[in-house]
């Protein structure tokens, strides 16, 4: 919670002082119905502070949710100039989640599809990504990245019973960000 706190307040000191700033949204997950808002502050010529956040509050169906509440700072070190080019970053992400009925890629437990999942993550984790200029105030920007989270959970037997069977926590090392960003620079 400090880092993240940390991050918002260098945000707003590099705004104040170099004032380079991009908006951004996420356009796979805007298509999975995921909504997402990022914000871009260049902190000089060759650093950035970037923070993402997604939330999805509803479910799809009696028997499908995936609500999601994740927080992503990244700070980032570009090879060219700031919003251009290639860049490597080094991300924090914490959140929480209640999820049912589906079987995601990279999935933490077999049996997703069957079993009601709540709980929350923390990690770390590096990332790669390019960014592409369209034109004066729009960008395209692709980014992967890997990790570890440390995911705690309650595993449930259905949505409507609420029985308990399980409460324990899972150690996750692999993919930790995948976007491709549309951004509206300032």
């Amino acid at each position: 919670m400090k880092t993240l706190r940390l991050s918002i307040i260098l945000m707003f000191v590099a705004m104040a002082t170099y004032a380079q700033v991009a908006v951004k949204t996420n356009v796979p997950m805007d298509v999975l119905r995921l909504p997402n808002l990022g914000v871009e502050v260049a902190l000089g010529k060759k650093f950035s502070v970037d923070l993402a956040g997604y939330y999805n509050p509803w479910k799809f169906s009696d028997t499908k949710q995936h609500k999601l509440l994740l927080v992503q700072p990244e700070l980032r070190y570009w090879f060219c100039d700031v919003f251009n080019g290639h860049f490597l970053g080094a991300h924090l992400m914490g959140g929480a989640y209640n999820t049912m009925g589906f079987e995601p890629p990279f999935a933490l437990w077999d049996d997703m599809e069957d079993y009601r999942y709540k709980g929350r993550f923390y990690g770390a984790g590096i990332s790669y990504g390019y960014s592409w200029v369209l034109d004066r105030h729009w960008n395209l920007e692709a980014t992967i990245g890997v990790g570890y989270n440390y995911v705690t959970y309650e595993r449930y037997e259905c949505k409507d019973c609420a029985q308990k069977l399980e409460d324990s926590d899972k150690n996750y090392l692999g993919p930790t960000k995948a976007a491709l960003n549309l951004i509206y620079v300032f």
